[in-house]
């Protein structure tokens, strides 16, 4: 399973895996359908699933284009998010699984920013591969989203998940805020050194308009403070040593960052 990263609106990514051998395609959370087009006229694939993480335009809106464009499409989303998810047909929980070019990928809910909100893990087929994890808007290169529909514990129960997956995963996440999320990041855990590698890499990064997703799972445990509500420095800066709490107020800090 090859993954192409598409850049989408002003700041989205879109995920289309492509399976060589039967030049099948699908697409994590197109936001708009038109880089899927091109990519699937490029390749003279045919697209057979949409993969949606949770509900928001800005990763379903497309849904409906694509659908016209290819009818035996299959819209895969969370059982939270039905009748909001524009024309989807399989209704996913915790623990169900979906496949795709001879890979299986468990699917983990993880509400909080949304209520609804699930995430794609496929594990590595064979020893030494990566997995890759297409988490939408739960976790991002540095950060975490907002929670919009759900609640701190249940955020930090989702990001538990998440953090629990092995360091050799790609996390394949939605949005180009890396480079903000570490300014924070910066601000309450100034003295970790990995952090301030890899600040320095982002940085020089972003002035040659280069992406910065996928990331590393292993780098995000060592440098996203979403990760690491147990850390002192972070702990200290949240004035709590009480884990959702801590979280709660470094989300807080965040959005008046």
């Amino acid at each position: 399973m090859e993954v192409t990263r598409l850049s989408a609106l002003s700041d989205n990514y879109i995920f289309l895996l492509h399976d060589p051998k039967q030049n099948l395609a699908a697409v994590v959370d197109p936001a708009e359908a038109q880089p899927v087009l091109r990519c699937l006229s490029e390749l003279g694939a045919e697209l057979v699933a949409i993969f949606n993480t949770h509900h928001h335009m800005d990763h379903v809106g497309g849904n409906q284009q694509l659908m016209q464009r290819f009818p035996n499409v299959r819209i895969y989303g969370g059982v939270e998010d039905k009748g909001r998810i524009p024309g989807q047909q399989v209704f996913l929980q915790e623990g169900d699984t979906v496949e795709f070019a001879g890979c299986v990928a468990e699917v983990l809910f993880v509400p909080g920013h949304t209520r609804g909100h699930i995430a794609y893990y496929f594990p590595p087929v064979e020893q030494g591969e990566t997995g890759e994890l297409f988490c939408g808007d739960t976790l991002f290169a540095g950060g975490c989203g907002r929670l919009f529909e759900g609640s701190p514990t249940q955020m930090v129960n989702s990001l538990s998940k998440l953090r629990s997956l092995p360091d050799n995963t790609r996390v394949w996440c939605a949005h180009e805020y890396t480079l903000k999320n570490l300014q924070f990041a910066l601000s309450v855990d100034a003295s970790n050194p990995d952090l301030q590698t890899r600040y320095a890499e982002v940085e020089e990064a972003r002035r040659r308009l280069e992406a910065t997703v996928p990331s590393w799972l292993g780098i995000e445990k060592r440098t996203n403070p979403f990760l690491r509500w147990e850390q002192p420095t972070l702990q200290a800066a949240a004035k709590s040593k009480d884990p959702v709490q801590t979280f709660a107020r470094l989300r807080g800090m965040k959005e008046r960052f």
